[in-house]
Formats: structure tokens, C-alpha cells, sequence
């Protein structure tokens, strides 16, 4: 008798899962020990308030990120952990400056503009020209140079969530420039606006190509230009940007660890980005990442559980403008990845957490990559084993586990086979704020905090401690 492929990889997951299912019975005690503790605690929640009201933003190369990084070190010290110190990287520095664009015609009207991260200035003075407006990078490509060139293109593309419109902000300016143009806009790349743009990064991809400067605009008034442009208006705008760029300065990834007491050489890693842009006070993006992993690994110490292998919280730096904080730690730790049992990520604000995705080799990343038959087979056993922790985060609505994107962050790590663990924060109001000046600590609900630091320390403890490993 011949067996599918199939009906091999589930006869091959009968013993695993069998032997899975007793998991969460036996760290049931555990999970509730944590769960109550976070619960009653509002440490996590008052230092962030801290951070955010002290500190505030922290964008890479800033003396204030230098200021996060030292209150970083204390907090760890001062929360039980062991170990903590800083691991030093370069980072680039984008200084914004003034900035401001009005319409000339068909009236002056102003507008509210932000820079996008790593953008050139204009020229001394400014830039005016004619506007086209866009919906699409095929539209432009329409266009050509003979409808671009010499104009400052406007792309208003409505937000169809993030993955599938920050392309505009990355890489809009490069692609403008390729035809000509001589600055690129982009509709800000978020839900919601009132009247406040969103920033975010974006790429000169083709270093043959010119730099243009480029900055986002309010939804407000892109929709208002694209109402222009419909009735056959002429828009001309003045734009200018006095931003500059630094070369690359001293910075730091923050670590500290629960040791393991069996396997301290088997680690869990787990963080956020202490790094943030320079608007608005960094809370959802990404302080409260940074303080519900070291909420995480607080709790578990205050409830006296002791893992047996090591848990380690890393504060990463730069993951705004360049990831050097990710690709770093990758670099500076490659001899010990071996080791690293699971690599978790906090960093879609702080909405309740849904669940966790289970980044695997790749698999998460890109459900359509073309994964060799035995990497995919080792992906549904790690997902299978995900899958039967679920019980533990029922009491917090927080059992759904599926394949998908760990972290900007841990990406590098996972790329070294560190399987990745992705917290799903229901993110239905975290894109009205992501990247503008509303990024406030006004806007952490205290009760959702404490259930997404229970969460996180389930899962960090349980895979801490854990015979298997979702290797």
C-alpha cells in the first residue's frame, strides 16, 4: 500500500501531537499564576507614561534615544533582570528641519506635510511645480515622462491596509524620479488622518536614479488635490524640506536576561524597538513593544517561576530608518543562534493581542515562497506545537495561532533559522495614529496592557521552560 504525501505528514504528527497535548494541563498552574499577577500590576504601564513623558520621541542618532537607551538600562536592572547590558551599533541619523508646501494655484491653500525618513532637502529656497496626481505607480508609468517630468507627483492611494500601500511611501520617490520628476508626495499611508500626516521611511532604490525629496500629506489634502485634478485644475505647489542627513553615530541594543537554570545557553528572545520616529511620543510604535516584553519577564520573575532555559529581553535600535539594531544583534550573536529555541517580536502597538504567527524559516514571511517539502513539513509540526499552547491564552482571547511575519526587528535572526513568533495585536485603531504626532501615551488603555504582558509571558515562559522546542 502506498501512502500520500499527505497522509505520511500526518501519520508523522500523531506522536508529536499526542505527546503535545499534555502541555498545557501541565503548565496550567503557571499560566494563571501569570496571568493574575499581570493582572494586578501597573508597573509595565507607569514606566512606559515614564518613557514617553520624560524621554518622548527617539528617533536613531538623537540625544534622546541616547537618554531612552540609559533609562532603558536602569528599568531592566530594576525589574530582577540579570545580565543587562548595552551592545553598541552605528546608526544613521535623519535631522528633520523646516518644512512646509502650499498650493499656488488655484488658490493658496496650505498644507500639512511630514517628511518621509531619509529624504533629501530641497533645493535652497524650495521647489515650485505643477502637480500630477496619481492613484497607482501603473498610472504613472502611464504618464511617462512626457506627463511627469519637471512636476512633483502626488501619489493618492487610498490605505488598503499597511503591507499593501507603504510601497507607495518606500519606494514613490525613486519611481517619480526615474521619469523626471522633481519631488514625489504621497497620501499618508494610514486609516485615519484629521488633518495630521504619517511618516514612515522610504528607499532611493536605484542609486543611478536622482534623490528627490519626498514627504507625506495629509489624507485631507490629498483628496483635495485629487478633486483638483479631476475638475481639470491646474495645481502648482511650493515645497520645502531643510532636513539632512548624518553620517552614521554611536548607538545601542539594550539586553537583559532571566537566567534558565538547566539550559541557561538555550535561550528565548524576545523585544521591541526602542527606537521611534520624531514626531509624537513613540507609545504604540514602538515603547509599548519594548515595556510588554519587559513586562513579560518581570511578571514571570515576580510570580517566582524560574524557566529552565534563558529568557532574554532585547531593546533593538534603528528599526525605523535602517534596522541596524536587528541586523547587529544577528551579526554579533551568529556563533550562539544554534541555540536560540524561538526569537518573539512585539510591534503593532497595543491593541489586545489576538494570538501569535509563526514565522518558520521564511514560511511566515511569504506564504507563497517555495519551501522544500522538509521545511514545510517542520513548519506544520512547529505550528501544531504552537497550536496546542492555545488553551493557556484562552482566558485572555489570545489563542489564535497561524503562520505569518514575526518582526522587522528578529527578522534577521529568523533568517538564520530561529523559528519567530509574531504578537497579533488587533490593530484596528493602531494605523490611525502609526507615525504621526498622536502617537501618544494617552492612548495605552492600562487594562489592555496588563492582558498583552500576560500573554507575552505565557508564551515566553512556556517555551522557556518546555521539554520540546518549536524547532
Amino acid at each position: 500500500m502506498h501512502l500520500t504525501a499527505q497522509a505520511v505528514l500526518v501519520a508523522s504528527l500523531i506522536p508529536f501531537t499526542t505527546n503535545a497535548q499534555g502541555l498545557s494541563e501541565r503548565y496550567k498552574p503557571a499560566a494563571a499564576r501569570i496571568i493574575g499577577t499581570s493582572l494586578q500590576s501597573s508597573r509595565a504601564f507607569d514606566q512606559l507614561g515614564e518613557l514617553c513623558d520624560a524621554v518622548g520621541n527617539r528617533i536613531s542618532g538623537s540625544e534622546r534615544l541616547d537618554q531612552a537607551i540609559a533609562w532603558a538600562v536602569k528599568a531592566m536592572k530594576a525589574d530582577g533582570l540579570e545580565n543587562v547590558h548595552t551592545e553598541k551599533i552605528r546608526v544613521p541619523y535623519w535631522k528633520r528641519g523646516t518644512e512646509k508646501a502650499w498650493t499656488i494655484s488655484p488658490q493658496r491653500h496650505e498644507l500639512s506635510i511630514l517628511g518621509l525618513g531619509m529624504s533629501v532637502p530641497t533645493p535652497k529656497g524650495g521647489i515650485t511645480a505643477d502637480v500630477v496626481v496619481v492613484g497607482s505607480f501603473e498610472e504613472m508609468d502611464h504618464l511617462g515622462e512626457a506627463g511627469v517630468k519637471g512636476k512633483i507627483v502626488l501619489y493618492d492611494v487610498p490605505f488598503a491596509g499597511y503591507g499593501a500601500t507603504v510601497s507607495y511611501r518606500v519606494f514613490g520617490a525613486s519611481r517619480a524620479a526615474k521619469y523626471g520628476a522633481v519631488a514625489a508626495l504621497v497620501r499618508s499611508v494610514g486609516s485615519l488622518s484629521f488633518d495630521t500626516p504619517h511618516t514612515g521611511t522610504l528607499v532611493y532604490d536605484d542609486e543611478k536614479l536622482p534623490k528627490i525629496p519626498s514627504a507625506a500629506v495629509s489624507i485631507e489634502n490629498s483628496t483635495m488635490m485629487r478633486r483638483m485634478a479631476k475638475r481639470g485644475e491646474r495645481i502648482q505647489l511650493h515645497l520645502d524640506m531643510e532636513n539632512e542627513l548624518i553620517p552614521d553615530l554611536p548607538s545601542a541594543n539594550v539586553v537583559g536576561e532571566i537566567v534558565g537554570t538547566e539550559k541557561p545557553n538555550e535561550v528565548v528572545l524576545m523585544g521591541g524597538h526602542l527606537d521611534s520616529w520624531d514626531v509624537g511620543q513613540g507609545a504604540q510604535d514602538d515603547g509599548v513593544g519594548c515595556m510588554i516584553t519587559l513586562g513579560a519577564a518581570h511578571i514571570i520573575h515576580q510570580a517566582g517561576l524560574k524557566p529552565k532555559r534563558t529568557i532574554r529581553v532585547v531593546f533593538f535600535t534603528n528599526e525605523e530608518n535602517g534596522n541596524h539594531g536587528g541586523t547587529g544583534y544577528r551579526d554579533a550573536h551568529k556563533a550562539e543562534l544554534g541555540n536560540f529555541v524561538a526569537a518573539l517580536e512585539s510591534d503593532s502597538g497595543n491593541g489586545p493581542v489576538k494570538g501569535f504567527t509563526l514565522d518558520f524559516h521564511g514560511e511566515g514571511r511569504n506564504k507563497t515562497i517555495t519551501t522544500p517539502p522538509g521545511e514545510k513539513a517542520k513548519a506544520e509540526k512547529s505550528l501544531a506545537l504552537l497550536t496546542t499552547l492555545a488553551p493557556l491564552l484562552e482566558p485572555l482571547d489570545a489563542g489564535k495561532m497561524e503562520m505569518g511575519g514575526g518582526g522587522t526587528d528578529i527578522g534577521p535572526t529568523v533568517s538564520e533559522g530561529v523559528p519567530g513568533l509574531g504578537v497579533s495585536h488587533d490593530t484596528t485603531h493602531y494605523w490611525e495614529i502609526h507615525h504621526t504626532k498622536a502617537d501618544t501615551f494617552d492612548k495605552i488603555i492600562k487594562l489592555d496592557m496588563q492582558k498583552n504582558i500576560a500573554a507575552v509571558a505565557v508564551m515566553a515562559f512556556v517555551l522557556a521552560d518546555m521539554e520540546g522546542t518549536l524547532k
